[in-house]
């Protein structure tokens, strides 16, 4: 466990100011393990008996080893709709479903949402439950909510007080340390064709990497190398990052290699509303993982919790006996091939603040209670209409003890256009956990090579 403990430092302390006394008092932290799960969620059931108690979720000492590690076995593969959502019983459900997911049924009638039963699926390494509950009396807020300083490793803020606590319980969430992925990126004309793009990307911690953490990685959270490998006209195109956790004082390190250029630039613009590569135009920089990077440009409101049907344990997605096409179909995925579950959320508005630019002018957020990872979120544009909806199709990889998804989509509900990235049906392998990492892996030089 020792490996994979990240102390971050206070951040220039000297110089800043704190947004908010974030640290919770002992009393407060004694809730984790107890009412609340060793995260922060709430462990009872709700009320109507729809979502049931948290029981400590899976993990590899509870379920069967999986013959692929990077594509976990189904536990719940004999599992059956209690019914599904269409717009013939829309009503019925409205109550549960965001402003986005509701604009889905509008914009297709032939739309369908089948619910199962509600598993509380999600679980973390036990070691790592003592650390978050340490950091919950210990960690806080800089320079307005755009940094974070004292806590280790993951989820800052198990108890949170404001909106912001909540959104870097999302960017700091466990994602296994160190893990490699194969996967396509599939942007979605609006007649339904698509040309896959293939990817590698590789996402280290620090105290991965050989020789752990060193006075190189100061506010750096995490390491994240890109490799597009398909089709033809992108192929080498490649991306660095080395994300930094306050990225007001530093801003996120990127450098790309141009296939067609042969060299390496760096490049301010993979942060924001830059456009990202391989996507068609279709997502920005901070719409992958949902969403990352600074959260200065924005106010940030906590609206409260609520139960929402939101995708959850979505190993149908991970059946390498499809292929793209038997998921990709016009205007969104198969549902045939997803799951939706009734869970509860952190509801979070994020308003663009007076002066600052970015083509969504309001975000907001549904983030899982159960794995702080953000699971839906609706996209408006600057004359506040409703533009996108975003979805994560939630998975535990219950072979290393690590929630994350399987594929995250976003759907354009203007042009009938989305984009689908993560599926890997077609592909040799997908995940690869624990791979050792050099720390000259993520630098300029070695992205020019592998570009090469």
């Amino acid at each position: 466990m020792n490996k994979f403990i990240t102390t971050v430092s206070a951040i220039s302390l000297a110089l800043v100011t704190t947004y908010s006394n974030a640290k919770v008092t002992a009393e407060q932290a004694a809730q984790l393990g107890d009412s609340l799960t060793p995260i922060g969620a709430v462990k009872a059931g709700n009320t109507a008996g729809t979502i049931p108690a948290w029981d400590g979720g899976l993990n590899s000492t509870n379920t069967a080893k999986s013959a692929d590690d990077g594509r976990p076995a189904n536990p719940f593969a004999d599992d059956k709709p209690l019914f599904t959502i269409s717009n013939a019983n829309l009503a019925t459900y409205k109550a549960n479903l965001s402003p986005g997911q509701l604009a889905m049924f509008a914009k297709y009638p032939e739309y369908t949402m089948p619910v199962y039963q509600t598993r509380r699926t999600a679980a973390y390494p036990d070691d790592l439950y003592g650390v978050i509950k340490k950091n919950a009396t210990q960690a806080e807020l800089l320079k307005g909510g755009n940094g974070v300083t004292n806590f280790d490793t993951t989820i800052p803020f198990p108890v949170p007080e404001n909106a912001l606590e909540v959104i870097w319980n999302h960017i700091t969430r466990y994602r296994g340390g160190s893990a490699e992925r194969l996967f396509a990126a599939i942007p979605v004309q609006q007649d339904g064709s698509f040309v896959p793009v293939t990817m590698q990307d590789q996402l280290v911690w620090p105290e991965f990497l050989q020789g752990g953490r060193n006075s190189e990685d100061d506010n750096v959270l995490f390491y994240y190398l890109q490799l597009i490998t398909a089709p033809a006209r992108l192929t080498g195109t490649a991306l660095l990052v080395h994300e930094t956790i306050d990225q007001v004082k530093e801003a996120r390190r990127a450098w790309v290699y141009n296939a067609g250029q042969r060299r390496v630039r760096r490049a301010p613009n993979v942060a924001y509303d830059g456009p990202a590569a391989g996507t068609d135009g279709l997502r920005t920089s901070d719409n992958y993982d949902m969403y990352n990077g600074a959260p200065d440009r924005y106010d940030w409101k906590l609206i409260g919790k609520k139960e929402l049907y939101i995708p959850y344990n979505s190993y149908k997605l991970l059946d390498t006996n499809a292929k793209y096409s038997d998921i990709i179909q016009k205007g969104h995925m198969n549902p045939d091939f997803l799951r939706y579950e009734l869970h509860r959320v952190w509801e979070i508005e994020a308003t663009l603040k007076e002066g600052e630019r970015h083509i969504y002018a309001k975000r907001t957020f549904f983030i899982d209670e159960d794995t702080w990872g953000a699971s839906v979120i609706d996209h408006y544009d600057g004359r506040g209409e409703l533009w996108k909806m975003a979805e994560a199709y939630n998975l535990m990889f219950h072979d290393v003890n690590t929630p994350w998804m399987a594929v995250e989509a976003l759907y354009d509900l203007n042009s009938g256009r989305y984009l689908a990235t993560g599926l890997s049906n077609e592909e040799p392998r997908f995940m690869t956990w624990g791979k050792e990492a050099n720390r000259r892996d993520f630098s300029s030089s070695a992205l020019r090579r592998l570009g090469r």
